[in-house]
């Protein structure tokens, strides 16, 4: 449930070590958001990591300021 739509990145298990090296298990999870993006001339919604928006975003600038 918790994937990125796009790249597929998702919540990955490890481990917590303390100053005595005990270890006990953890889970990194990835910072997903449901959004609705403009890309182009369609729209695009789903859930997408930060990474992901955060490109999608950056090539619609670019297609904005290669039009003009």
């Amino acid at each position: 449930m918790r994937t990125c739509s796009l790249c597929g990145k998702g919540t990955v298990v490890g481990r917590n070590r303390s100053h005595a090296q005990n270890r006990t298990p953890r889970t990194f999870k990835a910072n997903i958001q449901k959004v609705s993006l403009m890309v182009g001339e369609e729209k695009i919604s789903g859930s997408f990591c930060a990474k992901c928006i955060k490109s999608l975003k950056k090539e619609t600038k670019e297609q904005k300021t290669a039009l003009k």
